[in-house]
């Protein structure tokens, strides 16, 4: 039966080899998308690795590893610090030998000594290509190398490692003696690392594994349309192979080989579809920064499970897609209309919204925990109920298109639609849940980076806040604030105290205090009110991901009891620098500040202070528009396959059509509403639903009105859908060749 099932996939005649092709082709981008996947997670844990280093100093010695050192180890004085210039961020570490035998990071030959550093081959071009004083001043050397790709978690990296005098860097607040240099990447040493560098492989993991999931689904459907692919000519071959004596297995075994071949070429292919995009892949940012092209590998285990499992399911479900022989010999005649779909369909759905706004018109829960099992349910219900309600809202379309209709064109593919909405929905089922949750995800995203980050003036502010402890009045220098006033383009700077120096006992830090004078340089952070010479204020420039930044331009701030002759002397906790925006500007100030009062948190602009928020989240929108675009296109192949599929099942039909004088053009415009009203309908209660559930969602945790979304999400979904009416058009061709009058011949 093997040997027969081979002889029938690849010697049936131009029909069979056409199946093959379709399958093969389903097959390949199921596998492609899934090598991808998980190649993708593999790239993500060797990116991470290489920031093991970084780790140096944060991790304790137990978790940080390290080979143990041959003989006695000279401590290294370690600050890792997080620098900045244009928006793009700069890991700095600072490093002081005790003695000759100190440790020696990853990627550079010898330590630096004082005045000199080893810089990233990014990073030295952008030294070379920036005005003198912008850049080069912070590192105040000689560079003396540039660091290896080893200790390079991407090749555009910024990283600097620059050497100091131990006693200047030991009296250094952030500064660690270490004696060893860590080997524990950040996912793997919990809150003992820095939280400045590193990446939550987790979350990319599992954002991974939900777009292959995502992109997975519509290939499937897609598998099963390509194996139902002449299913009424090859259903009733295999029935009169069960009228002759062949058994259910026998029949299920010739539908498995004829499957499995189309499969395992389709998965050769796949993976040399992955290998020639492998080089484009690495250059996708899904951590944030590129990957090497190495980093994109497989694991042997990945090419088994890969190499076997797809076929194995492939087989699967062309084996499903086929289970109607399997009731009788007589079982591929028995075909009636099924029974239309009922309105209770739409009760999930129902539900799902229904659950969602209620806690958007009554709140959010407390807690973390209380607030996953309060959205969850909701989402999942509009998931499920997008699926169940598919084949009755696709009939409830057919039905209007059939009572408008004024062509008959319209009015035979509506009533064949009303009658048969199961089969019209099947073939687009996958594009519901991959453009619901790219639509959800792209709206909540919209809101969310929208609130972290609030348009006004105040985004070129250039903050230095000191985060471990206040800096004391003393270690400001007397000209500084007039050092950064000469600057071109700085247009006031304000400094930001304690109302008083903080104790042990302290909870929380004292509030902070500003004089008037200098909050009136800064407007967006609020005003004074009348009289008074200093102020309480609480200004904040980056917001939680859920709770967003407030705004404090019209805030008038209570009047503070410190009498502004006495202010100078207390802690300063912020020092801000108004300017004009200009990259030159910024940079001189940042450079100024960096150099006169160092902290491990530089100096940064309030945009880059809320990119930290938003950039991740920028990432995942981007992944979003993938899933929609690729789902939209894979769901228009499927579409093309049902359309060839249903015009040899209906040969004939059409064939009689038209003998009797209906022209091709409105058999092809009956095939094309067919096709494309599923299409459009579910795509638009897809994304609809989306957007609701979405909107729900920041209503109830945010208190924020839904934000549309970017000008990119509807040049996505629309190129998606130009690209799939395309696909469909072009299998339009066949309806000419395929209706001849020979078809209609007794055989």
């Amino acid at each position: 039966m093997i040997r027969l099932g081979l002889r029938l996939a690849v010697g049936g005649g131009r029909e069979a080899l056409t199946r093959l092709a379709v399958i093969a082709v389903a097959v390949a981008i199921g596998v492609a998308l899934l090598l991808v996947a998980v190649a993708g997670t593999n790239a993500v844990h060797a990116q991470n690795e290489r920031y093991a280093w970084l780790q140096t100093g944060f991790a304790t010695p137990e978790i940080a590893g390290g080979a143990p050192a041959a003989g006695p180890v000279d401590p290294l004085w370690w600050s890792l610090r997080r620098d900045g210039f244009d928006g793009e961020e700069i890991g700095r570490i600072d490093v002081a030998a005790t003695g000759p035998r100190s440790p020696v990071p990853p990627g550079i030959r010898a330590l630096p000594g004082p005045g000199e550093f080893y810089a990233s081959p990014a990073l030295t071009e952008l030294l070379d290509a920036t005005p003198d004083g912008q850049l080069d001043d912070r590192y105040g050397g000689t560079q003396v190398g540039m660091i290896g790709p080893e200790a390079l978690p991407a090749p555009e990296i910024l990283i600097v490692v620059v050497g100091r005098e131990v006693d200047e860097l030991a009296d250094q607040t952030d500064a660690k003696e270490v004696t060893s240099i860590s080997t524990v990447s950040p996912s793997e040493c919990g809150g003992d690392c820095g939280s400045t560098f590193g990446i939550n492989t987790d979350g990319i993991s599992l954002l991974l594994a939900v777009v292959g999931t995502a992109l997975l689904f519509p290939v499937l459907i897609f598998i099963g349309s390509a194996a139902r692919l002449s299913a009424t000519r090859r259903e009733q071959r295999f029935a009169a192979m069960r009228l002759v004596g062949a058994t259910p297995r026998q029949v299920s075994l010739l539908s498995t080989v004829e499957s499995s071949v189309a499969a395992v070429v389709g998965m050769v292919a796949g993976f040399g579809v992955f290998f020639a995009l492998r080089s484009p892949l690495a250059a996708v940012p899904f951590t944030g920064a590129r990957f090497y092209v190495s980093d994109l590998s497989l694991r042997p285990i990945d090419v088994v499970l890969v190499a076997v499992g797809v076929p194995v399911a492939a087989a699967v479900a062309a084996r499903l897609a086929l289970q109607r022989v399997q009731i009788s010999p007589l079982g591929a005649s028995r075909r009636t209309t099924p029974r239309p779909p009922r309105a209770w369909r739409v009760i999930p759905l129902a539900a799902g919204v229904a659950e969602l706004g209620w806690f958007a018109s009554v709140g959010r829960p407390a807690t973390t925990s209380s607030q996953i099992l309060a959205y969850l349910p909701g989402i999942l219900l509009i998931m499920i109920g997008l699926v169940v309600a598919g084949p009755w809202l696709t009939m409830v379309g057919a039905r209007l298109m059939a009572g408008r209709a004024r062509r008959p064109a319209v009015l035979i593919a509506g009533r064949r639609l009303s009658d048969s909405p199961q089969a019209g929905f099947r073939a687009i089922s996958g594009l519901v849940l991959a453009l619901f949750i790219g639509s959800a995800s792209i709206g909540t995203i919209a809101t969310v980076v929208a609130a972290a980050n609030p348009a006004g003036a105040d985004a070129d502010l250039l903050v230095q806040q000191f985060f471990l402890e206040p800096l004391p009045a003393t270690s400001v220098p007397d000209g500084l604030v007039d050092r950064l006033g000469r600057i071109d383009g700085v247009v006031g700077v304000a400094v930001v105290h304690m109302e008083r120096a903080p104790t042990a006992s302290d909870v929380t830090w004292p509030p902070p205090v500003v004089s008037c004078a200098d909050l009136a340089k800064t407007p967006s952070l609020g005003r004074c009110p009348d009289g008074a010479e200093t102020v309480t204020i609480d200004a904040r420039f980056t917001g939680a991901v859920i709770e967003g930044a407030p705004s404090n331009t019209d805030t008038v701030w209570p009047a503070s009891d410190v009498p502004i002759d006495r202010l100078d002397g207390l802690p300063v906790h912020q020092i801000i620098v108004v300017n004009d925006g200009s990259t030159a500007a910024i940079e001189l100030a940042r450079t100024v500040l960096e150099t006169t009062v160092p902290d491990r948190f530089g100096p940064e602009t309030v945009s880059e202070l809320n990119s930290h928020i938003s950039r991740d989240l920028r990432q995942y929108q981007q992944l979003a528009n993938v899933v929609i675009l690729a789902s939209l296109v894979i769901a228009g192949c499927s579409l093309a396959v049902s359309v060839a599929g249903g015009l040899t099942d209906r040969r004939r039909p059409f064939s009689l059509l038209r003998l009797t004088g209906v022209p091709v053009a409105m058999l092809r415009r009956v095939v094309a509403f067919e096709t494309v009203v599923p299409l459009l309908i579910t795509a638009a209660v897809a994304a609809g639903s989306g957007f609701v559930a979405a909107h729900l969602f920041v209503r109830a945790q945010m208190d924020r009105n839904l934000q549309p979304p970017g000008v990119a999400y509807y040049a996505v979904v629309l190129a998606g859908l130009v690209v799939s009416l395309v696909v469909i058009a072009s299998t339009l061709p066949l309806l000419e060749r395929m209706t001849g009058p020979e078809s209609v011949r007794n055989e």
